[in-house]
């Protein structure tokens, strides 16, 4: 199975916290090539959190010599609530969630990265909600580029609530933009995208790619069954050469 192939630089791992933008502590995965890093990447994971797939991940991203900090998106919830909660359990709370709480931590999270690894250049990089948050984080100034994974475009009907505002609202100022969805995916429809395109029409710093017979998660994690081996590697392919 397809996954980021690595790069030419030895990496480190290790499991760290921060402080958030509400003070509480964020659980976070760091990896940091052996050789000078040429940028940092704060990574939002999907709806599951931090796990040792991000592990593996952020290591192969760190090899490519990049710094790389992966954020627990759920860090307002106990480690005990976190780990008795299945996907269903954690969509059936999305709704309580605040742009304010999860757009501050990747804020703090850049904070923090660039003064442990010393980059100037923070990109933003996420997967599905994770996603979503990467496209809303493009627009904070904080961020120099920004990779959104199947991130949804609009909140889903289900996760709306006072604290949530859609993708598509923030988009109209972002910093460069590489959007990348599945044609088949059910959670962004294509008006959504569609409506994304317009949004940025005339706007070359952003890209959108769509893989028509991907289905939604197709990328990150080599275990799923929407899991597409060429799909996997062209996006990486992209990513790499536009995080430059």
């Amino acid at each position: 199975m397809a996954a980021l192939e690595e790069g030419r630089a030895a990496a480190t791992v290790e499991r760290v916290s921060f402080k958030g933008h509400d003070g509480v502590r964020v659980e976070g995965i760091h990896a940091r090539p052996d050789t000078e890093p040429t940028r940092g990447l704060v990574l939002v994971p999907d709806i599951m959190g931090v796990r040792p797939l991000f592990d593996d991940m952020c290591r192969r991203l760190a090899t490519h010599g990049i710094a790389v900090l992966a954020v627990e998106p759920w860090a307002r919830l106990t480690p005990a609530q976190r780990s008795s909660m299945d996907p269903a359990a954690r969509m059936a709370i999305a709704k309580d969630r605040r742009d304010e709480d999860q757009l501050g931590d990747l804020e703090e999270a850049a904070e923090w990265l660039g003064a442990r690894d010393g980059v100037g250049r923070i990109a933003v990089l996420g997967f599905c909600m994770g996603g979503m948050y990467a496209l809303k984080a493009a627009a904070l100034g904080r961020f120099d580029r920004a990779v959104g994974f199947y991130g949804m475009v609009r909140v889903p009907e289900d996760w709306r609530g006072p604290g949530q505002t859609d993708a598509l609202e923030f988009l109209t100022d972002a910093c460069p933009t590489l959007a990348i969805f599945g044609g088949q995916d059910s959670m962004i429809p294509a008006a959504d995208i569609d409506a994304l395109r317009a949004v940025w029409q005339g706007k070359n710093e952003h890209e959108i790619v769509v893989y028509p017979d991907a289905d939604h998660g197709f990328a990150h994690d080599p275990g799923r069954p929407t899991h597409r081996d060429d799909d996997t590697a062209d996006a990486w392919r992209r990513v790499l050469a536009f995080l430059g």
